[in-house]
């Protein structure tokens, strides 16, 4: 099983930390659900603590970053779960089915083992709006337009509830969008290799992407585009929270 997180899989124990925001949406998604399976799970962002919980992850470097008192993990891919129908109350998948090798299936075995599904992803129409893609780096855009956008996601999931995620300008979960009202963030190679859509692009492109990015933040031009960072408040970046019905 290759291990692409050998490379992608930077710095997600300090980078990727929780949001309490959005883990009390993705809390709330969950509703009364006592058991939950959840599938790509990473380094462990998101699994609640009041409930059983069992985490699918193929990555050892994911694995391993894992702190103490994690839920327990099963190494398998989503594409092949090692449970029987209906196991979980719960099916959760967090920023994770565009790294599936066949979506589709991942998502036909979520539904198979789970009652439910709560499934994080994002809308690329609306995430393509966002001034890091569309200023900077629109090869983002492009790599990602093969990608499950959240509407395959919803049919593969119908009938599906899409809620709209906004993303608090001080998201201490740094992916792709989080750092929207933080431009400067970008310029840091430490964030941007733990942001699997800036890890995977060509990094001579990245450097003179962000290069560009903190001229224009020197010199004025971002602040004359998008006001000035550091406002506060939340925005609609693109993320979605798909349900099914309870």
């Amino acid at each position: 099983m290759k291990d692409p997180y050998q490379t992608l899989g930077a710095g997600y124990a300090e980078r990727r930390r929780p949001d309490p925001r959005l883990a009390a949406i993705i809390e709330g998604a969950l509703g009364e659900a006592r058991t939950v399976v959840n599938v790509g799970a990473g380094a462990g962002s998101y699994e609640p603590a009041d409930r059983s919980v069992l985490a699918v992850e193929p990555s050892p470097v994911m694995i391993a970053q894992r702190p103490p008192g994690s839920a327990p993990v099963v190494r398998a891919v989503a594409e092949r779960l090692p449970f029987a129908d209906q196991s979980f109350d719960v099916g959760l998948a967090v920023l994770t089915v565009h790294h599936w090798t066949d979506p589709a299936r991942g998502l036909a075995e979520l539904r198979r083992v789970s009652r439910r599904q709560v499934v994080l992803t994002w809308d690329h129409a609306v995430m393509s709006r966002f001034w890091l893609i569309a200023d900077y780096l629109p090869e983002i855009a492009e790599a990602e337009r093969e990608l499950p956008d959240c509407d395959v996601i919803a049919r593969h999931l119908a009938p599906a509830q899409v809620m709209e995620v906004p993303v608090p300008h001080d998201c201490s979960d740094g992916f792709l969008a989080a750092y929207w009202d933080r431009p400067h963030a970008y310029l840091d190679p430490a964030v941007r290799a733990s942001v699997s859509s800036l890890a995977r692009l060509d990094p001579d492109r990245v450097a003179e992407a962000t290069q560009r990015l903190g001229a224009d933040l020197a010199g004025g031009d971002w602040q004359e585009r998008h006001g000035r960072p550091g406002t506060g408040g939340t925005a609609d970046v693109g993320y979605r929270l798909l349900t099914s019905p309870r």
